[in-house]
C-alpha cells in the first residue's frame, strides 16, 4: 500500500475499527456465529481489527494475523468468518479513503481498489491455505481413528481375542482387516481369533471371500479362527452362493463361539456348588 493511503488508514484507525466493528456485527445473528455469546464474539472482532491493523503497520508482515487465525481454528471458529472479516474491511476502508477525497475520478477509484486489494488478497490466499492444511491434517487424523475403529481386535482372555465387524466390508476395509489380525495375533500371543459379523448387513461372495482370506492367513501363523454371528438368512445365502466355510468354525453367536474358544485353549466355565459360595462368602466376611 503506498505511504500516503497508509498513512490516511493508520491515522484514522479508529473510526474505521467502528465502522468495521458495526458492520460485522450485523451478521451477528444471520449466520454462524448466532451461536456465539455476545462478550466472545465483540472481543474476538476487536481482536481482529487490531491485528489487521497491525498488518498494516508492520508493511505486509503477517504474522500477527496467522498467529489469531491459529487460535481461531483451534477454537473451532470457521473460515468464513475471516473471509467475510477482511472483505467487509476491504469495502469499508475503501468508502472512507474515497469520502476523504475531494475528487474522485475513473482513474483514482482503480488505484485505490487496486492498492486495497493488493493488500487485502495475500492475507485472504494465506489464511485460506492455512485453513485448509488444518482440516485436511484433522480428517486425516479423523480418516485413521475410523480405519482403526472399523477393525478392532480386542484381546478378552489370555490367547482369546474377538475382532467385531460393523457395517459394509469393501476392499479396502478387508484389506485393514487382514493386517490388524494378523497383527493383533502376533502382538497378544492369541491361539484362538472369533470374528464376528453379526453387525455386517450383508455376506456376498467378496465378502466371504475376504473373510475365508483373513481366516486361513490367521491359520498360517498358528492361530484359530472362528466365524460368528452367522444368521439364518446368512447362512442361506452362503448356501445359495456355494460358499465352503468348512475350513474353519462357525457359530450362530458370539456366545458359543467364546465356548468354543475355551474349550481349544484347554479351559472350560464351571458352576460353584452352594458350598463353595458359602465358603467363599464366609472369606469375605472375615476379611471385612
Amino acid at each position: 500500500m503506498p505511504e500516503t493511503m497508509r498513512r490516511i488508514v493508520i491515522e484514522n484507525s479508529d473510526e474505521i475499527s467502528k465502522k468495521w466493528l458495526e458492520e460485522v456485527a450485523k451478521k451477528k445473528n444471520e449466520d454462524y456465529t448466532s451461536t456465539i455469546s455476545e462478550e466472545l464474539y465483540e472481543s474476538t472482532n476487536r481482536e481482529f481489527v487490531n491485528v489487521i491493523f497491525a498488518s498494516i503497520n508492520k508493511q505486509q508482515n503477517l504474522k500477527v494475523l496467522t498467529e489469531f487465525s491459529d487460535r481461531l481454528i483451534n477454537l473451532g471458529w470457521p473460515l468464513s468468518y475471516i473471509t467475510d472479516g477482511l472483505q467487509t474491511f476491504r469495502r469499508v476502508t475503501i468508502d472512507f479513503i474515497l469520502n476523504q477525497s475531494e475528487k474522485v475520478d475513473s482513474d483514482y477509484l482503480s488505484r485505490i481498489l487496486n492498492v486495497v486489494d493488493d493488500w487485502v488478497e495475500p492475507i485472504i490466499k494465506q489464511l485460506v491455505r492455512e485453513y485448509s492444511g488444518s482440516w485436511e491434517h484433522t480428517v486425516s487424523l479423523q480418516r485413521l481413528a475410523l480405519q482403526e475403529l472399523s477393525a478392532p481386535l480386542i484381546p478378552v482372555m489370555e490367547n482369546i481375542t474377538i475382532m467385531p465387524l460393523i457395517g459394509t466390508i469393501d476392499t479396502e476395509r478387508a484389506k485393514l482387516i487382514m493386517e490388524n489380525l494378523l497383527d493383533g495375533v502376533i502382538k497378544n500371543n492369541a491361539e484362538v481369533v472369533l470374528i464376528d459379523i453379526t453387525g455386517v448387513p450383508v455376506v456376498d461372495t467378496m465378502v466371504a471371500h475376504h473373510i475365508i482370506q483373513a481366516a486361513e492367513a490367521v491359520r498360517l501363523i498358528g492361530a484359530t479362527c472362528i466365524l460368528v454371528g452367522i444368521r439364518p438368512e446368512i447362512a442361506q445365502t452362503i448356501v445359495n452362493l456355494g460358499i465352503d466355510l468348512s475350513k474353519f468354525p462357525t457359530k450362530s453367536s458370539l456366545r458359543k463361539g467364546f465356548n468354543t474358544a475355551l474349550k481349544l485353549t484347554n479351559r472350560d466355565i464351571v458352576s460353584l456348588s452352594d458350598d463353595k459360595d458359602q465358603d467363599i462368602s464366609n472369606l469375605l466376611d472375615s476379611l471385612k
